[in-house]
């Protein structure tokens, strides 16, 4: 008898169940999606996508579109419960969905500062409408003055947003003023020697960088810090750093010390077998794990398996989290840093080496007619701003 098998969300693991869900459906299974959107995009070319490297419609899946050809119900809802004793999803719509295994991978947020207000000068890194739709203000502007800039955020993030907004202005022959605020470690997760690379990176450019002091709130076009500094801007980003969504220990779920699901090392819940995850909204038993795609992708493979196994009742693989990974930062110039493990190095051979591996994972999952739709076929890119 056929099992109920329930996607929430749409992000890089899930896609392989997507490409694949067909072959569930044939063998008499029901399968369901829920997403808040119809598309997914490409996280590793969003600050791309903002620099002017790549339109939208490069960098975007359409899950929707992808699930229902392969027989895949989509549901454009946002889970606000879990009920798992009776095995039960509660939307934001009010409508309840039952199943038999359900799998999350629904991505994470960037955390709030704590007193920022919302205002449409103010956009966070993700979700990455939020970039393009930052772009066309940019570019909309008028005025000869610099556009005064603001990254908030020592990170790769942080980073990659102000070396865009650098590329993106020069490209279009606009002058921008561009600080970063750093906080109190900039890119302290990089080796020093990558770290001399962005400096001297941003130094060239003349994008500004204040290590120190920290942002306390973002109000009136103003950044208050806690030396009692105040810097002005037009367009602030937040690259504050990821969180997985409240939606797991709100629902009275185990979870990890930052919130994301806990799973074993076949991506399933370590209380109920019925219900995987992946991705940045997980917290994987006994390991601290990066919030960088590449895991994501790798667990997606795993969670294909392991949900064919679900069905199937058959056994399961596991995840096995490698030490080292290759990252490579976009510096919104054309040139890249590579990183894995203790080889780095920099230039325009590593962003075109990114932009390689980018492309060709884009290209597996683009199987709905996606680069070849307008740039405003997704309804987000009107509508993405700051969710909670």
């Amino acid at each position: 008898m056929g099992k109920n098998l329930v996607l929430v969300g749409g992000g890089h693991a899930h896609l392989a169940c997507l490409l694949h869900g067909g072959e569930f459906v044939g063998r008499g299974h029901t399968l369901k999606l829920i997403s808040p959107c119809e598309y997914h995009y490409y996280s590793g070319m969003g600050p791309g996508m903002l620099g002017g490297i790549y339109r939208p419609q490069e960098i975007r899946f359409n899950i929707k579109k992808m699930a229902e050809e392969r027989g895949i119900s989509f549901l454009k809802d946002t889970v606000s419960q879990v009920e798992p004793a009776k095995r039960l999803l509660v939307l934001a719509s009010g409508e309840e969905i039952p199943y038999d295994i359900v799998s999350f991978n629904v991505g994470s947020q960037v955390l709030n500062l704590g007193e920022e207000k919302a205002e449409e000068e103010v956009f966070k890194v993700k979700p990455i409408p939020n970039l393009f739709l930052a772009r066309q203000k940019i570019l909309s502007r008028t005025g000869k003055s610099p556009v005064e800039l603001l990254v908030v955020g020592g990170g790769a993030a942080g980073l990659e947003v102000a070396g865009n907004l650098w590329g993106l202005a020069r490209r279009n022959h606009r002058s921008a003023s561009i600080t970063l605020l750093a906080g109190r470690s900039w890119l302290g997760s990089l080796p020093e020697k990558a770290r001399r690379m962005v400096q001297g990176s941003f130094r060239a450019r003349e994008i500004k960088v204040l290590e120190g002091p920290r942002v306390i709130s973002l109000s009136c076009k103003t950044a208050f810090l806690d030396n009692g500094m105040q810097i002005p801007y037009e367009l602030a980003f937040l690259a504050t750093g990821v969180r997985p969504p409240s939606i797991f220990r709100a629902s009275g779920l185990r979870v990890g010390a930052d919130g994301g699901l806990l799973v074993d090392h076949r991506l399933q819940s370590v209380e109920h077998p019925e219900m995987f995850g992946a991705g940045d909204c997980i917290s994987l038993k006994g390991q601290t794990l990066d919030k960088v795609g590449v895991y994501a992708v790798r667990q997606g493979r795993v969670l294909l398996k392991n949900l064919a196994a679900a069905l199937e009742c058959e056994n399961m693989s596991s995840f096995k989290a490698s030490g080292k990974y290759l990252l490579i930062f976009n510096l919104g110039d054309g040139r890249g840093i590579y990183w894995r493990g203790g080889i780095i190095w920099q230039g325009k051979l590593a962003f075109y080496l990114k932009d390689w591996i980018d492309r060709r994972f884009v290209r597996r999952f683009q199987v709905s007619g996606e680069s070849e739709e307008e740039e405003t076929a997704d309804p987000e890119l009107s509508l993405a701003r700051n969710p909670a």
